[in-house]
């Protein structure tokens, strides 16, 4: 039996070279992709930010986010926008866009997350790693973990998600890469993986609080991740192994996951690391982002 929770971490980055959180403050966040600066709400971010407004006036772009959400919204080009830009993390491309959402295509803060991966993945041996990577997104984990030698899986519901991680891949230069593109719900997918006998050394789960698959199926976070992790714990593999579970419910208790993981995983071992993800600002502050709760086996 693994020890009991009796605190949290947190994991954060301070950037990379084509990624800066400038600053933050006023429900607001001042951030660097590439050579594009975005101004986009961070409803974190209650203190003052500490830079004048003459540097958050250098922003390329401005989201106004719509009614209560504030992944809704437009964007404001005050200066000039390619339709997409590199920014590259760690030997991989990834292609920015501003869309209809406040996402560019990609989360600097998981950084922490994707190098603990790369970490783990590489203690594997006598096979090749194997990762699956659900809610992928636009892959950078699943990029990253190709290019160190891994075998993944990349799961996501939204068809234009798997494009766009194809657009990356192909910037990346990761063609011959070993990695298979699925869209299907992520559930429905987990669960035939089981029945199938299949395992992975890795195993990445970034939820969203409510979602759709591709066939209309409805995803509810407190409702559905039960399962959906006691379908993961089947497909760990024996011996060396982890996961890491990212929750953007950020109103939500890390204590609430983490006891949530030990009871999936019980009879399992192994070491959990609990927390916050975060981000820091150069102009000081760290801005929470997202609850964490990751496992590794031990030997």
């Amino acid at each position: 039996m693994s020890a009991p929770l009796t605190s949290l971490s947190i994991a954060s980055s301070p950037g990379f070279a084509d990624y800066a959180l400038l600053d933050c403050g006023a429900g607001r966040k001042l951030e660097k992709f590439g050579k594009v600066l975005v101004d986009r709400p961070e409803a974190q971010a209650l203190w003052t930010p500490r830079l004048g407004e003459a540097e958050w006036a250098k922003a390329h772009a401005v989201f106004s986010a719509s009614g209560e959400d504030d992944e809704k919204g437009k964007w404001r080009i005050d200066k000039p926008v390619p339709g997409e830009w590199p920014v590259v993390v760690d030997g991989v491309t990834m292609l920015c866009k501003l869309s209809g959402l406040w996402h560019l295509g990609l989360f600097p803060e998981q950084r922490p997350h994707w190098q603990w991966m790369l970490g783990e993945i590489a203690k594997v041996k006598g096979e090749t790693p194997r990762v699956l990577n659900l809610f992928g997104y636009t892959g950078c984990a699943s990029l990253l973990a190709a290019r160190a030698g891994a075998e993944v899986t990349h799961v996501d519901a939204s068809k234009k998600a798997i494009a766009w991680g194809r657009e990356n891949q192909a910037a990346s230069k990761l063609d011959g890469a070993k990695i298979r593109w699925i869209l299907d719900d992520a559930a429905k997918f987990t669960a035939r993986e089981v029945r199938r006998g299949r395992t992975y050394h890795m195993i990445l789960v970034d939820p969203p609080k409510f979602g759709r698959g591709p066939e209309g199926e409805v995803w509810d976070l407190f409702t559905h991740l039960p399962a959906l992790l006691a379908d993961c714990a089947r497909l760990l593999a024996p011996g060396r192994a982890g996961l890491v579970l990212t929750v953007y419910a950020i109103r939500a208790s890390a204590v609430a996951f983490d006891q949530l993981l030990r009871d999936t995983l019980a009879g399992r071992g192994g070491v959990y690391d609990t927390g916050e993800l975060a981000i820091q600002a150069q102009s000081g502050p760290l801005v929470p982002t997202s609850l964490f709760v990751r496992w590794a086996s031990t030997p």
